[in-house]
């Protein structure tokens, strides 16, 4: 497939799959509209607050898969049967639009989730060892803080300086971190202004 039609493809395929939204499904099978409960934010930490552990920690899988394939169909083309002309470069639009997808769905009137786990999901398939190195920045200060969001913010933050060091020649993955980094910084900034108000929810 050429690249500019790949381009399209993957795009759309991506902004689709990161646009179902498992936060609201989940709940909703739990009797609750997660939208009005909680924070009100269609992502896995509410779900988890509201619905619990289970289903909280199913929709994280869930919305990480959503991210994982959207950037693993086109560098796989064995497994799914569709050969890219630039696989590398197709995979970073993929994870964006999934991101976006699932940040501004058009299933809820163009809102969304934070994008932080379908991100994960994503780079997982791209750049495992610094999206492993973010996740254990995310474990110390959750686990030392108790903040969901703080652990976030300093998983985005994280993610570039891992990329450039474990993969300095790919300036690839150390653009697409920047990106999804001010993406994830930029969808906490309500979070950010309870932070340093000292009013914002541990967990």
């Amino acid at each position: 497939m050429g690249t500019l039609t790949g381009f399209f493809v993957v795009a759309a395929a991506g902004y689709i799959l990161g646009s179902i939204p498992f936060a609201v499904i989940i709940a909703r099978c739990c009797g609750v509209d997660i939208l009005k409960a909680g924070s009100g934010n269609p992502g896995a930490t509410n779900v988890k607050r509201v619905c619990g552990k289970f289903a909280g920690n199913l929709c994280f899988v869930l919305d990480a898969a959503k991210g994982f394939l959207a950037a693993a169909w086109p560098l796989y083309p064995a497994v799914f049967g569709v050969d890219f002309a630039d696989p590398h470069q197709l995979a970073y639009v993929g994870i964006c639009s999934a991101v976006i997808g699932h940040s501004f769905s058009p299933f809820l009137r163009f809102k969304g989730g934070k994008g932080v786990s379908t991100a994960i999901g994503g780079l997982l398939a791209v750049m495992f060892w610094a999206i492993l190195a973010g996740l254990v920045v995310w474990l110390i200060v959750f686990y030392s803080t108790r903040y969901v969001s703080l652990a976030s913010i300093s998983l985005a933050v994280a993610l570039p300086i891992a990329s450039w060091l474990i993969y300095p020649t790919m300036h690839g993955h150390l653009y697409i971190s920047l990106g999804l980094a001010v993406v994830i910084i930029v969808r906490h900034r309500s979070n950010i202004a309870r932070l340093l108000k000292g009013t914002e929810n541990r967990f």
